[in-house]
């Protein structure tokens, strides 16, 4: 059973989006309003909705999420390659099974003076409007879920040079809350060598 995560995310990210227009005329408090905001949004929806990945039992245990508090610093403009020839890939999910992706383009950005980079993918049907990002780092297993953890991000206009990676919108794969689903598996190409402090922890019951 397999279910779209941005379903439930897509109305945060809107409100995001706003905050973060706000946020150009009020600063960082107001982009962190927008954060808060599009958390709340989400934890209502785990807690209510009937596509939440939560079984019945967790959904009447259910509280909140657990996340880092918003950082600007993990709000990164990244140089932005759009690749040439967009190969389909098979990404592996964890049940054994695989979907297909584009390859679409990398981004690259540096963390503390160390170069980085992450390949954004497509998925292949053509029916998502932004970009994935599956990626691991060096939280994973610590204070984030050791399966790694996934990040959208909008797909840039052509001849855009750069694309925002905005850190504190990483939300963990369903798998990581119940186990009847499978997910995509980050591949070894998007390893960080870094900490991502930002986003979503690991879930715990």
């Amino acid at each position: 059973m397999r279910l779209n995560p941005k379903l439930l995310i897509g109305l945060g990210l809107l409100i995001v989006a706003g905050y973060f227009l706000a946020d150009l005329v009020f600063g960082s408090d107001q982009y962190a309003a927008g954060i808060e905001k599009a958390r709340q949004a989400k934890d209502d929806a785990f807690r209510l909705s009937g596509t939440s990945p939560l079984s019945s039992t967790q959904r009447d245990m259910f509280d909140s999420l657990r996340y880092f508090a918003p950082n600007k610093e993990y709000r990164l403009t990244a140089q932005l390659e759009p690749f040439a020839q967009r190969d389909t890939v098979l990404m592996q999910l964890t049940d054994g099974k695989a979907e297909k992706y584009l390859r679409w383009g990398r981004a690259s950005f540096e963390w503390q003076k160390q170069p980085q980079q992450l390949v954004l993918f497509l998925k292949a049907d053509g029916r998502d409007s932004t970009l994935f990002v599956p990626f691991t780092d060096r939280s994973n297993g610590f204070d984030t879920y050791g399966g790694g953890r996934y990040l959208d991000a909008p797909k840039p206009a052509p001849g855009d040079k750069t694309i925002v990676l905005d850190f504190n919108e990483t939300y963990n794969p369903y798998c990581a809350y119940n186990d009847e689903f499978a997910c995509p598996v980050p591949p070894s190409e998007n390893r960080l060598t870094f900490a991502v402090k930002a986003g979503e922890k690991s879930f715990h019951d």
